[in-house]
């Protein structure tokens, strides 16, 4: 009974799932095994960057095939699909291996929430394309002197007159910033008052305007703090405006917080698992 319902690298065979999803798990699994607890401990102390997790996971087609909706997939990519099951196993192994590697992960699911969300066409395809490179993404809403405050934020777009916007301020613990292919940033119009003026819109963090600032935290995950100054926000980059953008905003965190609960489980069992398991034969 304990091996169909506590997670162990040994025995794991999701055998629930379809093929592709059960290979990918376990590709998942064998990646971190054949790394080694040592080198993992390592890589945690020494903080360094998840290079070498994201390099397997854009190999494998790992964030592309859980986290592109089927609705975006293109033809003969059948197994790509947003599924709240196989989210959940990969949830609670990367939390299992370490947090770090799941943050990543994390924050990519809620720098897809509002894009997601969105009817703009274009940045939807535009993020399929960027998952199916392998990029990771990230969710541009709190700020250093509102946190997470959805009803305020000092990220100013000001009209260009052509359509678009000029982007200017800042945004503080922001997961995957310094790499991110789209970052879902959520501002305001300086031309209309209210939640008429919300906007959330799709940046690109390799842009000249996009100023990395710092990690926050001294860690392998990257929790930035950058800056826009006078960022070229095109209409095609607009992915919800006035309420939608709020509704986004609160949406995307309800979905992606979900995950918290099994990242949670994946942690608790690898303790439970360093408790029972001899340690020369420990992961």
């Amino acid at each position: 009974m304990a091996d169909a319902l506590l997670f162990n690298p040994r025995t794991y065979d999701p055998a629930h799932f379809d093929p592709e999803t059960r290979r990918l798990l376990r590709a998942t699994v064998d990646w971190f095994e054949q790394r080694g607890k040592r080198r993992l401990i390592e890589d945690y102390r020494t903080r360094a960057w998840l290079g070498d997790f994201l390099a397997f996971a854009a190999k494998e087609g790992l964030f592309a095939t859980f986290l592109t909706p089927a609705s975006a997939a293109a033809e003969g990519e059948g197994d790509k699909r947003w599924d709240t099951a196989r989210i959940a196993a990969l949830n609670e192994i990367l939390g299992f291996y370490g947090l770090d590697y799941w943050y990543a992960w994390q924050v990519t699911i809620l720098g897809l929430g509002p894009v997601w969300q969105s009817d703009n066409p274009a940045a939807r395809a535009r993020a399929a394309e960027l998952l199916s490179q392998g990029e990771v993404f990230a969710f541009g809403l709190s700020e250093k002197a509102h946190g997470a405050d959805i009803y305020s934020t000092d990220m100013l777009l000001e009209p260009d007159g052509k359509g678009g916007f000029r982007a200017t301020g800042s945004k503080y613990y922001i997961g995957n910033g310094n790499a991110a292919g789209i970052v879902s940033v959520f501002g305001r119009r300086t031309d209309v008052e209210g939640p008429d003026g919300y906007v959330f819109f799709a940046a690109d963090s390799r842009h000249p305007a996009y100023r990395l600032v710092k990690n926050v935290v001294d860690s392998s995950k990257y929790v930035s703090e950058f800056r826009l100054e006078d960022y070229p926000v095109a209409a095609e980059d607009v992915l919800h405006t006035g309420r939608a953008a709020f509704d986004a905003a609160l949406n995307t965190v309800n979905v992606g917080k979900f995950n918290l609960c099994t990242a949670s489980i994946g942690i608790c069992e690898h303790a439970m698992y360093e408790a029972v398991i001899p340690v020369p034969l420990t992961v």
